[in-house]
């Protein structure tokens, strides 16, 4: 795939960033839609919007194209439409109307249990049914042509699931770092099933209450603080994890612990249901692999890619993800280089579907 940059407005970088966040990218923020609708039983599903149409038209935006496009961002796990705020803008200045949502049980959409914190959903495949709400009622509302989807993390898988289920909606997508299976690290996968499962069955047998996974608890005190940032696994860039931090540090809303025997028990079961029904996946379909990531597992993208391009051929060209080498594993917040790779495809991908 070409590398070459087609616009002529440079993302934001990393020196720029403080000062961007203090003026273009927060007037930006002030004039987005923020709102919620009802989701699958009746759970609360906040989300945001950046439409053109209702911006100030003294907004400056370095388009290649005065027609518009649609873009729907499907954040990971304890994400919520708060933290792309700088994606938000980038994708904005390249003529993309952007449509965030909070996945229920995180970011300030409902939490649902009496612990907030705790990891947790019914089914996997409320997520999926969510997002078509979202798109059926709000995003369609504002985009006379099919939109294109970029998920990251957690959003990858239930964004696959969502593609197997509503084949005709999406134009094309980008699955960045995308859970599409869980990395136990040290753990055997055999191992961790029966954990999980075993789990799983002795909580419902002995509480009514969702069980934490072994060493999952509440966010510690201490969790959002930049001393942290040399052992931490999702990004090199030190401006971006500031950022990061300083936005869950003093939003507590939006804060979200571990998670529970039973979201993991669904993630396992939502794994199997996607590969099992990759044939359904027909939407033009890219993944962006970071080389060193330590969140997800990346020999399951590797598979998944294989599989669905001997499949759908225009998926995962060369039945092989986008490797960001070395990139860990949150792309879109990564230090410039290997951010702006990301960035380059992303765009690239869209333009060509």
């Amino acid at each position: 795939m070409a590398t070459t940059y087609l616009n002529t407005m440079p993302f934001t970088t990393e020196q720029q960033l403080t000062s961007r966040f203090d003026n273009e990218i927060k007037n930006l923020w002030q004039q987005g839609n923020f709102d919620t609708f009802t989701g699958v039983n009746n759970t609360r599903i906040n989300y945001a919007l950046f439409v053109q149409s209702s911006i100030n038209k003294n907004t400056k935006v370095n388009s290649l194209s005065d027609k518009r496009k649609c873009l729907i961002i499907v954040p990971g796990r304890s994400e919520g439409y708060l933290k792309y705020q700088e994606l938000t803008f980038d994708l904005y200045q390249q003529g993309y109307d952007i449509f965030i949502i909070d996945h229920r049980g995180q970011g300030i959409s409902e939490r649902l249990l009496t612990n907030t914190h705790k990891g947790y959903v019914d089914s996997f495949e409320d997520y999926s049914t969510d997002l078509h709400l979202f798109i059926k009622q709000i995003v369609s509302q504002h985009c006379s042509e099919k939109p294109y989807l970029l998920a990251h993390s957690m959003g990858g898988l239930i964004s696959a699931r969502y593609l197997q289920k509503y084949p005709e909606v999406i134009k094309a997508a980008v699955l960045s770092s995308p859970m599409i299976a869980i990395n136990g690290a040290r753990i055997p996968k055999w191992l961790g099933k029966v954990l999980i499962y075993s789990g799983e069955q002795l909580n419902q047998w002995l509480s009514n209450d969702a069980w934490y996974f072994l060493g999952q608890g509440n966010i510690k005190e201490d969790a959002y603080h930049l001393k942290n940032f040399s052992n931490n696994r999702l990004m090199q860039s030190q401006v971006r994890y500031q950022q990061f931090t300083q936005l869950y540090r003093s939003t507590p809303d939006i804060q979200l612990g571990g998670v529970t025997f039973h979201w993991l028990a669904e993630a396992l079961e939502a794994e199997n249901i996607v590969f099992k029904n990759l044939d359904q996946l027909t939407t033009p379909t890219l993944v962006l692999q970071a080389g060193a990531d330590r969140v997800v597992d990346n020999d399951a993208q590797n598979t998944f890619c294989r599989q669905l391009n001997k499949k759908h051929p225009k998926s995962c060209p060369n039945g092989q993800p986008i490797v960001i080498h070395n990139a860990r594993h949150e792309l879109f917040f990564e230090a410039d280089h290997y951010r702006d790779q990301a960035l380059q495809h992303l765009m690239y991908w869209f333009e060509e579907n």
